[in-house]
């Protein structure tokens, strides 16, 4: 058995048992194959979230990151924050891990294996420390051979550093030149250039069901775990994007498709889990689903910014797109509209209700001073007399192509209460005077 949950454990179930003495133990033992290619896949997507930490991630498979954190220490405020960030978004992402520190990735990897939560620092001796751990690490992210360890454990090698002092041209004769690259490297005596890991330029992520489900609450939990690896793939590449793709797999075939779109580019992981659960809450699942997938790509470089001094007026602006998002995903993109500035020279044409997502065509700049309230219709007017003008005349002559044509001479003038008006006189129809507008 390759490894066990804590329920299992409970039990008395071990990894590395064989499967008969774990079924003697628990009979009801819950049995389920090796996913070598989910493996391989969780591995790639855990290394673009490793690239929120540094830039430099090395895959060792088909289980170990390697991350070069010296350049990020001081962002993180030190090595202890880093490492307890790094164990809180393992947690978030549901990822059990060993973790280790020291000078060079091989002796990381080793110390990860044999003595989780090693922290080697860089002085004269660290190196020391690694002859206590036991051959059997020897393996991993090396080329030394299970064959290898076995003849050396057939002449009492136990450890490392049992190893190490054996004269080299004894070890070569014994077939251990892997073992004595190993130890250099390890040791900081060779170089040991790793690959860096280039993260892809679409994001994609699945997470397999244990059983098929018929509700929602199964759905919003593993969504969320996938939505949280989205955001740190986004946070890798200091980029936002503004919308991705759920898709749901039915038992027995068939799928449902869920475009989540923000209204503006994001990679804050509790923003788009809430557009995510509009979506999913109003959903009728037409079959239980047995795997959720998900999918972004086109991500918009959102480089890390300075908050605003006092951080309403940026607040404030992502409240309302928030609330916007959320009712365009509960009601969908056809029942929420704006106003919108349009280029029309008549007042009561010059703006349009479009619906929240369409493109907005730019408006002419318009030099004279217009009201924030028109009155329609506009509404006569008899004694102008005792107005006292300020502007104008503004002459509008515009629409004769669709039916609405309109010549009008407008004026800003002041009444006896001493408000702002906003009048015109009818050169087409009947020469009347028209109140149009207040000013503010």
């Amino acid at each position: 058995m390759l490894a066990a949950s804590p329920a299992a454990r409970a039990l008395g179930v071990q990894a590395g048992e064989r499967l008969s003495a774990a079924l003697a133990l628990a009979p009801s033992l819950l049995l389920r194959g090796r996913d070598a290619a989910l493996e391989h896949a969780t591995l790639h997507e855990l290394a673009g979230w490793a690239g929120r930490f540094t830039p430099t991630v090395s895959l060792s498979p088909p289980d170990t990151l390697l991350l070069e954190v010296r350049g990020s220490l001081r962002l993180f405020g030190g090595l202890e924050r880093l490492l307890a960030a790094l164990r809180e978004g393992l947690a978030g992402l549901g990822v059990a891990a060993r973790i280790a520190v020291a000078p060079t990735p091989l002796a990381a990897h080793w110390l990860a294996l044999a003595r989780p939560g090693s922290v080697l620092r860089e002085r004269a001796d660290w190196a020391d420390a690694l002859d206590a751990l036991p051959l059997t690490v020897a393996p991993a992210g090396t080329a030394v051979t299970p064959a290898t360890l076995e003849l050396l454990a057939g002449v009492g090698l136990r450890t490392l550093g049992e190893a190490r002092r054996l004269p080299r041209e004894g070890l070569a004769r014994r077939q251990a030149g892997a073992l004595l690259d190993a130890l250099a490297r390890a040791r900081g005596e060779r170089p040991d250039p790793r690959p860096v890991h280039e993260p892809p330029a679409r994001h994609t992520a699945d997470i397999p069901l244990p059983v098929p489900v018929a509700s929602v609450e199964p759905l919003l939990f593993v969504t969320s775990r996938l939505i949280t690896g989205l955001a740190a793939w986004l946070e890798g590449q200091q980029a936002a994007c503004d919308r991705f793709e759920l898709q749901l797999d039915h038992d027995g075939g068939g799928t449902t498709r869920l475009e989540i779109v923000s209204g503006e580019p994001s990679r804050d992981a509790v923003r788009l889990m809430l557009l995510a659960r509009e979506h999913l809450s109003v959903l009728e699942l037409a079959a239980p689903v047995e795997r959720v997938r998900l999918g972004a790509d086109a991500p918009v470089s959102r480089p890390g910014h300075t908050p605003d001094l006092f951080g309403e007026a940026a607040g404030q602006r992502e409240h309302v797109t928030l609330l916007v998002d959320r009712l365009r995903a509960r009601l969908g993109d056809a029942a929420l509209f704006r106003p919108v500035p349009w280029p029309d020279h008549r007042p009561e044409r010059a703006f349009r209700t479009l619906p929240a997502n369409a493109r907005v065509p730019s408006a002419p700049p318009v030099a004279a001073r217009r009201p924030c309230w028109l009155v329609e219709p506009p509404r006569p007017l008899r004694g102008v007399a005792s107005l006292r003008w300020l502007a104008g005349p503004e002459r509008i002559e515009s629409g004769w192509w669709d039916g609405h044509d309109v010549r009008r001479e407008y004026f800003v003038a002041r009444n006896r209460d001493g408000a702002l008006w906003w009048v015109f006189r009818d050169l087409g129809g009947d020469g009347g005077w028209y109140l149009h507008g207040y000013f503010g």
